[in-house]
């Protein structure tokens, strides 16, 4: 006979309600515009779990939209009643993670500390128990947590039916030998590990979550930081709509089409304007789609000014060369020449630039505003000549010791 593959099992647990006599469970409140099981199940699926088992008191529609998007991504996907059906799923040779009922981390650091082997993940005692998780000794709290052997999941048919499933596991691993690994500290504020108990708390960490993600090191060009400040007005709304990154970044690509719409009809101006508000909902849109990729596969694309920052540039040319007044002995085709060196020589700027600057040139929201009060005051041919001239000598001026525009 066939040996029988091993398998890596996810556990989670939908059973704890969201508040006193809630039928919502924990698992369905929302951060971020996902539920918490959701985010759990994306957590394990990066894990490369092939079997999902959920703990739950009957099939709801949030345990369906578990079970579809869990098959969707190859695993099987079980729901139970109790801890002790787990012994009919786990053999001794698979091995079992484990998360909390309620539990939302950052996924990156679980993902690592899950990752580095079997373990029983641990935090420090005050900490934990603030935070509503189990004392497990003296000095150590649960972190909702656990990677462990199969082997270790039999004991459960010994106990009684109503048993917390992850406080046993942690027991009887424990007790078994299994390590204990600390969760980094979190008093730096970067780090989310905490137990979402109540519609109240999850309200109240999703700003922060939101603000954490979104927050960056280097400095912001100023359609960065409108796109910023939107998203954090704004996002929550966006992404518990079931919006996200997908909406704000299709209108960011329409913004650009009724911009050359307008440039045609010969209203470059509008259309220059329209360009600047396209480039801050693209900048938004990017921010939104880091927030969705915490917990949720990343739609390629969506997060890259490559092509939109292409599409935009070619729309500004075209409205600098429809607005501009040329001689009329010139071709048809030479007004358009300035305008597209000025934007290929922007391409190339930051390139010789450092990071305070670099954010600042390739912002296409201020060039497109700044175009466009020049072809208001009368000014544009003058002021596109002018610009591509400086960003020229910027470009052979600035670029000196590593500062390189072509790899040696």
């Amino acid at each position: 006979m066939a040996r029988r593959k091993t398998l890596r099992v996810a556990l989670l647990t939908m059973l704890e309600p969201a508040s006193e006599g809630s039928t919502m469970p924990r698992a369905a409140l929302r951060v971020g515009g996902l539920s918490i099981g959701r985010q759990q199940l994306g957590l394990v699926l990066a894990l490369e779990c092939e079997r999902v088992v959920c703990i739950a008191a009957g099939v709801t529609p949030a345990i369906i939209d578990l079970q579809h998007a869990a098959e969707a991504a190859g695993a099987q996907f079980h729901v139970v009643s109790s801890a002790r059906a787990l012994v009919g799923l786990v053999t001794a040779g698979d091995e079992l993670i484990a998360l909390g009922d309620g539990l939302f981390t950052s996924a990156q650091p679980a993902i690592d500390l899950l990752s580095q082997g079997q373990a029983v993940l641990v935090q420090p005692i005050e900490q934990g128990l603030a935070a509503g998780f189990e004392r497990i000794d003296i000095n150590h709290a649960s972190a909702g947590g656990l990677r462990i052997p199969g082997r270790l999941v039999e004991p459960l048919g010994e106990l009684p039916p109503d048993c917390d499933a992850l406080s046993a596991l942690q027991r009887i691993a424990l007790q078994a030998g299994v390590r204990q690994r600390a969760i980094p500290p979190l008093a730096d504020g970067k780090l989310f590990w905490t137990m979402v108990r109540s519609e109240d708390e999850a309200h109240a960490l999703e700003p922060l979550w939101i603000r954490q993600r979104t927050s960056e090191d280097g400095p912001l060009g100023p359609a960065r930081m409108l796109g910023r400040v939107a998203v954090r007005g704004f996002g929550p709304a966006l992404l518990h709509s079931g919006s996200g990154g997908r909406v704000v970044a299709a209108a960011a690509a329409i913004s650009a089409l009724i911009a050359l719409v307008a440039g045609w009809f010969g209203l470059a101006v509008l259309g220059l304007a329209i360009c600047a508000l396209g480039w801050v909902l693209r900048e938004a849109a990017a921010l939104l789609a880091r927030v969705e990729a915490e917990h949720a596969p990343i739609r390629r694309g969506v997060d890259s000014h490559a092509a939109y920052g292409w599409l935009l540039d070619g729309v500004m040319v075209l409205l600098m060369g429809w607005g501009m007044q040329t001689h009329a002995a010139l071709p048809f085709w030479d007004r358009y020449f300035p305008p597209l060196m000025l934007v290929g020589l922007l391409r190339i700027l930051p390139r010789a630039l450092g990071e305070r600057w670099r954010a600042w040139s390739e912002d296409r929201a201020l060039l497109a505003i700044a175009l466009a009060a020049a072809l208001l005051s009368g000014f544009g041919s003058l002021a596109v000549h002018a610009g591509a001239v400086l960003v020229l000598f910027a470009c052979i001026v600035i670029p000196r010791g590593e500062k390189r525009l072509t790899r040696p």
